[in-house]
C-alpha cells in the first residue's frame, strides 16, 4: 500500500472554519462538563498513517486504518468512517478516536479524506468515498478484511455520505471513475451520526433565501436549492432508500434539523424489511460525537449495532 509522509496535499483549497477546537468553544458555552476527545492508540492497535486510496491528475487522496493486531488469516469487518462538516471544511483527524476504538473492538476501521467544496462540487465526495470502498477490497489482505462485511460511517456532512453510499448501492449512476476499478463498493451497513436525509427539507433548502453568504448546501452544489432542485434531491439519500439499502444506526442529537428525512426513511426502510434502529440523545449539541461524555455512548450504540449485523465469525 503506497504511503504519502504528508495527510494534507499542498496547494488544495481548504476552509478551516470547523475543528474540534472551534466546535468546544460552541459547545463549552452551553455544556461547561463537556471534554474534547483526543486520540489514543489502545494496546493492540496498529496504525498505518497517510495510505494513498486514489489519484487525480496529481491530487492524492488519503486514508488512515486502524487495524487490531491478530493473525493475518483471521479477517476482520471493515467500518469507513466519514467526517463532518457541512461538506467543506473538516478532516479525518476527527473521525480517528472513533476508528481506535472501533479497531479496538475487533474492526479493521478506516478515515478517510474526500474532496471538500472548495476543491470540488458534488457528487465529487461520494466518487472518492466509493473509491475508497473499492480499495478496501482490493487491499484486504494487508487490512486483514472481510470483504463481505463492511459500514461506512459518518458524521453530520459524513453522515448523510454515509447513507448516500448506502442507498445508491449497485447504481452505476453514482459510481464515477475515481480510483481503484475492478471490485465492488457496495456497502453492508450505515450508521448515520447526525446526517441529514432529506436536503430539500426546509431546514436545509431554505437556508439561502435572503442569505448574503451561500450556504454549506448551496457551496457543495455549486447551486441553491431554487437554482437546481434536481441536484438536491438527488443527494438526499431518502429519495434512493429501497430493498438494496442495508441495514442502518441513525445516532441523533437533540436537533430536530438533523433529523430531516429520519422518520420517512425509516418507512420506506420498513416497506421493504430492512432493519433500522434509532437513538437520540436527549439535551445534546449538534458535533456531540467529538465530545465527554457523549462520546463512549455513541460508540456503545455503534458497537452494539454493528455485532448485532456482522457478528463474530
Amino acid at each position: 500500500m503506497p504511503a504519502c509522509l504528508f495527510g494534507q496535499e499542498p496547494g488544495v483549497p481548504r476552509d478551516t472554519s470547523f475543528t474540534v477546537a472551534s466546535a468546544a468553544v460552541k459547545v463549552l458555552a452551553r455544556y461547561p462538563h463537556a471534554a474534547m476527545v483526543f486520540p489514543s492508540l489502545p494496546p493492540g492497535v496498529t496504525e498505518r498513517k497517510n495510505l494513498v486510496y486514489a489519484s487525480i491528475g496529481g491530487r492524492h487522496l488519503h486514508l488512515d486504518a486502524y487495524l487490531p493486531d491478530t493473525p493475518a488469516r483471521r479477517r476482520h469487518p471493515g467500518v469507513m468512517l466519514i467526517h463532518g462538516g457541512g461538506w467543506r471544511s473538516g478532516d479525518r483527524s476527527q473521525a480517528v478516536p472513533m476508528a481506535q476504538r472501533l479497531a479496538a473492538a475487533g474492526y479493521a476501521a478506516i478515515a478517510v479524506e474526500y474532496r471538500l467544496s472548495p476543491e470540488a462540487h458534488y457528487p465529487a465526495a461520494l466518487h472518492d468515498l466509493k473509491s475508497a470502498v473499492r480499495w478496501m477490497r482490493a487491499h484486504a489482505r494487508e487490512l486483514t478484511l472481510d470483504t463481505s462485511r463492511i459500514a461506512a460511517l459518518g458524521c453530520s456532512a459524513g453522515g448523510q455520505l454515509a447513507a448516500l453510499l448506502g442507498t445508491t448501492n449497485g447504481d452505476p449512476r453514482f459510481e464515477g471513475t475515481v480510483g481503484t476499478a475492478g471490485h465492488s463498493s457496495t456497502i453492508q451497513a450505515i450508521v448515520d451520526i447526525d446526517g441529514v436525509l432529506d436536503l430539500t427539507h426546509p431546514a436545509e433548502s431554505g437556508k439561502d433565501t435572503g442569505s448574503a453568504q451561500p450556504s454549506a448546501g448551496a457551496s457543495w452544489f455549486g447551486a441553491t436549492y431554487r437554482e437546481r432542485p434536481d441536484l438536491w434531491r438527488e443527494a438526499s439519500p431518502l429519495q434512493h432508500a429501497g430493498s438494496q439499502t442495508p441495514p442502518v444506526l441513525f445516532v441523533n442529537s437533540s436537533l430536530e434539523r438533523f433529523h430531516a428525512g429520519r422518520d420517512e426513511m425509516i418507512v420506506k426502510l420498513q416497506a421493504h424489511g430492512v432493519t433500522s434502529q434509532v437513538h437520540t440523545l436527549p439535551d445534546t449539541p449538534h458535533p456531540f460525537w467529538l465530545f465527554h461524555p457523549w462520546f463512549d455512548t455513541t460508540c456503545g450504540y455503534v458497537e452494539t449495532f454493528l455485532s448485532r449485523i456482522f457478528p463474530p465469525q
